[in-house]
């Protein structure tokens, strides 16, 4: 009885134990409630609202890929015969409430003069005063395989066979239509910047030249090109991506001037593989999410890493001269880093990609303030350029050297013209002379110590050979300002423009910590612009430096006034300058149109010459010829195909189901034309299978369009074809 007793008070001692832990712990909390009701710490702030509206958009500019020249080379024998990837606009608009920006990157080698006024028409019928010359820029990637035929100025329309509407439509139309998705899609949203090193992606290709710019400028840099990139990052409010816009300097030149398929390069690739990367179940231009890479101070900058090489025998090119005892100056080629063109496309393309990703990833700091944006028009070929406080200089009327007939190591010249040429030639300035005319003694002097072989400012039939008026431009977003280059600036000469800009914009405060980038190839193409010292040395960079040696101070003189005016919040108040040419006259299109398509007699559109194979491995290519027609018969080829690769959907119900997986924007099709003697023309579409294909049936088609004759009246008519079915199976696949 007792232990029974014991063992009950036991109970409720520990009962009444652990009541009064329960209440000693309530009565603690309850304590701090109230010292944290009466004595209140800091809370975080409510979320600031986004700064900005945003919008992007993207469109297809890709023209006829059939017998148009590609602008870049001047090669004529380069014109276009099939697709390799399609080309895009790119267009971001951005509104802080109280103005509104426009940038622009095109798949295009250069946007020209004549270009951009054509769009600022076609935005100005649209949608009034609301996008200008003062808030719109446009800026090209600088591929070397895009359709020429979109300059108004004669020596640009001589190499590209004229002013071809055929290739300038479907720019202005892809280029509006990119700007308009970007107007409708506006909301909301925020805008984070990041910079970041790309290596492995771009080599000096006249170091001799950027070796004559003082020792002391020069060691204040690890490397003779810029090798970093500044990212934008897009989001709308909830922080979901919108689009990205990033500038890096390097040619687009890892497809060759032997290449004849229309091509984006390698900044169109790493765009490509971006919005793949954003949004992997669309099709290629179809993407949500927009991947924009813009050109920047690139021109000495070269893709091509290996270098150059004689390629008769493999050895070095003459370092001063780039040219070879065997070949000349077309002997010497820079290679790398790929075994081909489209092999080295893809690693440049995949380094800056990879870049890019990780800074899109990585990006916090977020950009905020006002947009402003300041243009004007300057007749470049009289600027008064103030060199110090006792001497000044002028630049020139437009005039190209003897280097730049020369070419460069991307793509040399095929007569026996030599970079580093600082004195004439008496064979090619007499045949100048009497075709064209000599250089007058006071255009001769102020380009000294170029050697002049064409004085285009000095030649105006049909029309002006280069341009006189030039926009110079820069727009700011918050701690971001973009300089629109309307050329092709060397790495110190870049260098030296961002500086400028950059003082002058911080000169007020309101631009401490703001980025400077160059948009190159923007608004109008005027060549190069190599710094003082480089032109001093005369490679193609110098030749091409059409102002004269003063060009770059010129350019720094007159985009600081512009920096200065944005700092001062003053930019509205600038004069605009003399207003460019529209040429409605004595434009000229070498090129015609394209004639009825031939076929054998047996023969009909779209019926497959060569079959693909009954079985391909993942890593094969799988390819298929067709008879077809000249793809300039099929006239606005904007979001079309003229090639696709589908897969069969075995288990569909209710039959046979096709599935398209690839379109000609793909990077593994190739879209190849080819036209005989007799208008007879194939395509062949080829299939280059990659590692993780899906196994099982696939089959590949062919659109397009053939003209005839009936009567005395042209019919074009559509039409297509079919390979057989042919299966893709698991196998070794090696890149």
């Amino acid at each position: 009885m007792a232990a029974r007793k014991a063992r009950a008070l036991s109970s409720l001692e520990v009962t009444l134990a652990v009541l009064f832990v329960l209440m000693t712990t309530a009565s603690i909390l309850l304590i701090a409630t109230r010292a944290t009701d009466t004595c209140p710490g800091p809370s975080p702030p409510p979320e600031r609202p986004p700064a900005f509206l945003v919008g992007a958009g993207r469109a297809d500019c890709t023209g006829p890929p059939a017998e148009l020249p590609l602008m870049g080379y001047a090669n004529p024998g380069q014109t276009a015969a099939g697709i390799h990837t399609r080309l895009f606009s790119r267009a971001f608009v951005i509104d802080d409430g109280r103005r509104r920006v426009v940038f622009v990157s095109v798949d295009v080698g250069m946007i020209s003069q004549r270009l951009r006024l054509e769009v600022l028409n076609a935005l100005r019928a649209k949608y009034g005063q609301l996008y200008r010359r003062d808030n719109v820029v446009l800026s090209g990637t600088h591929t070397h395989s895009g359709p020429g035929g979109y300059f108004q100025y004669t020596l640009f329309m001589i190499s590209s066979k004229g002013y071809l509407k055929s290739s300038i439509r479907p720019l202005v139309k892809g280029i509006v239509k990119s700007i308009d998705i970007a107007h409708s899609s506006l909301r909301p949203g925020r805008i984070y910047k990041k910079r970041g090193r790309v290596d492995g992606s771009g080599v000096n290709r006249s170091p001799h030249s950027y070796r004559n710019n003082p020792r002391h400028e020069r060691a204040r840099y690890d490397a003779d090109v810029d090798k970093d990139m500044l990212l934008l990052k897009f989001t709308d409010a909830d922080g979901d991506g919108i689009g990205m816009l990033c500038w890096f300097a390097v040619h687009a030149v890892s497809m060759k001037t032997s290449n004849r398929l229309v091509s984006a390069d390698n900044m169109g690739y790493a765009a490509y593989l971006m919005e793949k990367h954003k949004d992997p179940a669309a099709l290629p231009g179809q993407a949500a999410f927009v991947a924009a890479f813009s050109s920047s101070n690139l021109g000495d900058v070269s893709p091509n890493v290996r270098g150059p090489r004689c390629v008769h025998s493999g050895l070095a090119c003459d370092y001063l001269n780039s040219s070879c005892p065997d070949g000349g100056t077309a002997a010497c080629q820079a290679l790398g880093p790929g075994e081909d063109m489209f092999e080295s496309t893809r690693i440049i393309g995949l380094n800056i990609f990879s870049k890019a990703r990780e800074l899109y990833a990585e990006a916090a700091e977020e950009v905020t303030g006002s947009l402003q944006s300041a243009h004007q028009w300057v007749n470049m070929t009289d600027v008064v350029v103030r060199l110090n406080a006792t001497h000044q200089a002028r630049t020139c009327k437009p005039a190209l050297g003897h280097s730049f007939a020369a070419g460069t190591t991307d793509g040399g010249g095929d007569l026996n013209f030599t970079q580093g040429a600082v004195e004439g030639d008496p064979f090619w300035d007499g045949i100048r002379d009497a075709l064209l005319g000599p250089p007058s003694n006071a255009t001769q002097e102020c380009h000294r110590p170029k050697p002049i072989l064409f004085s285009t400012g000095e030649m105006k039939w049909p029309l002006p050979w280069h341009p006189e008026i030039v926009d110079v431009q820069i727009l700011t977003v918050g701690s971001v300002a973009v300089v629109a280059v309307p050329g092709e600036m060397t790495t110190m000469a870049g260098r030296r423009l961002r500086e400028s800009v950059g003082r002058e914009l911080r000169s007020e405060g309101a631009f401490s910590d703001v980025d400077v980038t160059l948009a190159g190839l923007s608004n109008v193409y005027t060549h190069y612009i190599a710094t003082y010292e480089e032109y001093q040395v005369q490679r193609y960079e110098g030749a091409s430096t059409i102002y004269g040696p003063h060009t770059l101070a010129a350019y720094i003189q007159k985009f600081s006034g512009l920096a200065r005016a944005i700092a001062r919040d003053r930019a509205g108040s600038l004069p605009a300058g003399p207003e460019p040419p529209f040429f409605q006259r004595n434009l000229f299109d070498l090129l015609g149109g394209a004639k009825a398509d031939g076929k054998a007699d047996n023969a009909t559109f779209g019926e497959v010459l060569r079959q693909v194979l009954p079985v391909y491995r993942q890593g094969d290519v799988a390819s298929v010829t067709f008879v077809a027609g000249n793809p300039r018969h099929s006239g606005d080829v904007r979001d079309c195909s003229f090639a696709s690769v589908e897969i069969r959907d075995d288990d569909a119900a209710g039959g046979e189901a096709w599935t398209l997986v690839h379109t000609d924007a793909s990077w593994e099709t190739r879209f190849i034309w080819l036209k005989d003697s007799n208008r007879r023309s194939n395509a062949t579409v080829e299939w280059h299978i990659p590692g993780d294909a899906v196994p099982g049936a696939y089959r590949i088609r062919h659109f397009g369009h053939y003209k005839s004759i009936k009567g005395l009246r042209p019919v074009i008519t559509p039409y297509q074809g079919t390979s057989d079915v042919f299966r893709v199976t698991p196998g070794f696949y090696r890149r």
